[in-house]
Order: structure tokens, then C-alpha cells, then sequence
């Protein structure tokens, strides 16, 4: 099966000390504190993009087994709230521990396209998580369900909204800016100008390089 960087573009930046101190727990914190009250999670998510395309996006929340539509829009735009495991967790691989963290919030809002190709990737990441699996049996699940055919190919760009002013990122992060993520099927680093991981500038990183 052939290598596919499917990449990211500035995209969520994740912490090595943090993910090495939920590390050393490895453990998942009690369900509860990753929820949320539902009308708090609908409007975070609705605040990841303009109000022109959340007002009309289908808006999903988490539940003890997944995340579920509780609005279903009419543009083909999806929005949700990620967790710390709903993110990717390929690489760098130092990173994976990061799913442990519960204070994550990460708004997100899926274009048709990037609805189709890509969130089904986040959407099996939580699940496995929240059947208890962890970080690096997340990834495995993940590689396991695309040689099946469960998932699917990320083979043309496609991007989404995270423009909330709201975003939090996680314990010794918190706020972060709002950005784009541009989904970037083989693309390297280099191509969008060699940026340092974590930098505002564009980069290509996290599921970078992996087979997806």
C-alpha cells in the first residue's frame, strides 16, 4: 500500500511536555469531563466558521458513543467541537498522548468535501477512544479500517473552518488563533515553504507522511 502525506496546513499546534505528562498517567480521565452542556457545545461549534455557513451546517455534539447530528444543515458544511483524541494522532508520534488531555476544545467546521474525506478519520478516532483504546491502538485502528475499505481515500484538497476565538487547545496551550486547515493529499512541508512545526507561517504536519 503506497504512502500517502496527507497533511495538514496550519494546523492545531500540540505540546510535547503536555503530551508527555498525560503520558505518564496513560490513562483516559472519567467521560464526563470531556462532555459538555449540548447547547454550549452547539454554539462552540457553530463559532468555528462565519455565521453565513454554520447558521446552515449540520452541527454534531459528542456522546458516550460518538458524535451525533442534533441539527442537519443544507449546505454540505459539518461542525463539531474536537477532543483531544478526535484530532490526528499518527505523528509526530511523540504527540499521541495528547488524547489523554480533557480540557481540549477545538472547534471545527468540515466542508463537503473535507465532510466526506476526512472527518470519518476524526469521527473513528473518538470512537476507539471512547471504547477505551489507547493512543497508539487509535492509530492502528485507523490504518486497519482504511485497508479494509472503511474509510476513505483522501485523494484531492479539501478544507475546513476553525475561526473560533474560543478555541483551546489543551492544558499549557489554552487559546489559539483562529486558522484554516487545508487537507493536503502527498503533499511535504517544503512545498508550503519549510515552515517550523507550530508556526503561525503555513506547515504540513501531524498526519503528514502516513498511510491514509
Amino acid at each position: 500500500m503506497r504512502k500517502n502525506t496527507a497533511g495538514l496546513v496550519v494546523l492545531l499546534l500540540v505540546s510535547l511536555q503536555v503530551a508527555s505528562a498525560f503520558g505518564q498517567s496513560a490513562k483516559y480521565p472519567p467521560l464526563s469531563e470531556y462532555m459538555m452542556a449540548q447547547d454550549l457545545e452547539i454554539a462552540l461549534a457553530k463559532s468555528a466558521a462565519p455565521d453565513s455557513i454554520s447558521t446552515h451546517a449540520t452541527i454534531k455534539v459528542l456522546t458516550a458513543s460518538g458524535f451525533q447530528a442534533v441539527h442537519d444543515g443544507d449546505n454540505g458544511f459539518v461542525c463539531m467541537v474536537m477532543r483531544a483524541f478526535s484530532a490526528p494522532s499518527y505523528t509526530p508520534a511523540q504527540f499521541r498522548e495528547i488524547v489523554y488531555d480533557p480540557t481540549l476544545r477545538a472547534p471545527i467546521c468540515f466542508s463537503a468535501p473535507a465532510a466526506r474525506m476526512v472527518m470519518p478519520y476524526y469521527e473513528l478516532r473518538t470512537k476507539l477512544a471512547l471504547e477505551g483504546k489507547g493512543p497508539d491502538q487509535i492509530a492502528e485502528g485507523v490504518q486497519a479500517a482504511y485497508v479494509k475499505g472503511d474509510l476513505p481515500r483522501r485523494d484531492a484538497v479539501s478544507f475546513a473552518y476553525m475561526w473560533s476565538a474560543d478555541q483551546s487547545l489543551g492544558s499549557g496551550i489554552g487559546h489559539w488563533h483562529p486558522h484554516m486547515m487545508v487537507f493536503c493529499p502527498y503533499y511535504e512541508n517544503s512545498m508550503v515553504g519549510g515552515n517550523e512545526f507550530g508556526s503561525p507561517l503555513p506547515q504540513v504536519s501531524d498526519d503528514a507522511g502516513n498511510t491514509i
